[in-house]
C-alpha cells in the first residue's frame, strides 16, 4: 500500500524540478490592437474593464454627433460612448463598421467608461515600461495620448505605441 505521502511527492519530501518552475513575467500586462491605418497600439490592462466584440447593430448611432462617435452602446444596463479610435487619434482612415463584429475596448476612470472600437485585437502581452522610449514622427493630434513606443523592428521603423487611457478620457475631443 502507498502512503498519501508518497504517492503525492515521492519521497515524501519537497523536490526541486526546474521544469516546472515557472518565471515571473517583466514589466506589466498590456493589450495591443490595431487602428484601421495598420498601426499598432497597447494599452495598460489596469484601466481596461473589458473587451468585447459586437455587431455594428448595437451600437446606436446618435445624430448631430461628433463625427469619431460611432453611438451608445448598453454595456450590462449602462449605456456608454463608443468611438473610432483611429479617428480619436487623428487618423484619415475611419473604421469599417461594414463587418460581422467590431472590437471594442471599454476603458474606464471611476465613474466613466469609454468603448474604443478598433480594427483588431492583438493580444494580451507583458510588457516593459522602463524599455519605452518617446515617440518619433507622431502627428500632432495623436501626441498628447502617447507615453511612449517600444521599437520592434528598428530596421523596418515598426514600432508598439503605448496609449495612455486617462489622457484619452479626459480628453476636450469629445465636446467637439
Amino acid at each position: 500500500m502507498v502512503s498519501k505521502l508518497e504517492f503525492l511527492g515521492g519521497s515524501g519530501q519537497d523536490q526541486f524540478r526546474p521544469e516546472v518552475q515557472v518565471e515571473s513575467p517583466e514589466g506589466e500586462l498590456h493589450l495591443r490592437f490595431y487602428i484601421p491605418s495598420h498601426q499598432e497600439f497597447a494599452l495598460p490592462a489596469m484601466g481596461i474593464r473589458e473587451v468585447i466584440e459586437l455587431s455594428p447593430e448595437r451600437i446606436t448611432p446618435i445624430p448631430n454627433a461628433c463625427p469619431l462617435l460611432l453611438g451608445t452602446l448598453n454595456l450590462r444596463g449602462r449605456v456608454i460612448w463608443v468611438a473610432d479610435l483611429g479617428q480619436f487619434l487623428g487618423e484619415m482612415t475611419p473604421l469599417n463598421t461594414d463587418r460581422a463584429e467590431i472590437p471594442v475596448i471599454a476603458v474606464e476612470e471611476q465613474d466613466t467608461i469609454v468603448g474604443l472600437a478598433v480594427d483588431a485585437i492583438g493580444g494580451m502581452e507583458w510588457l516593459d515600461v522602463q524599455h519605452l522610449v518617446v515617440a518619433n514622427n507622431v502627428p500632432d493630434t495623436m501626441a498628447p495620448f502617447l507615453r511612449g513606443e517600444w521599437l520592434l523592428d528598428a530596421q523596418n521603423n515598426q514600432c508598439l505605441r503605448l496609449l495612455d487611457p486617462m489622457a484619452i478620457l479626459r480628453s476636450a475631443r469629445w465636446a467637439g
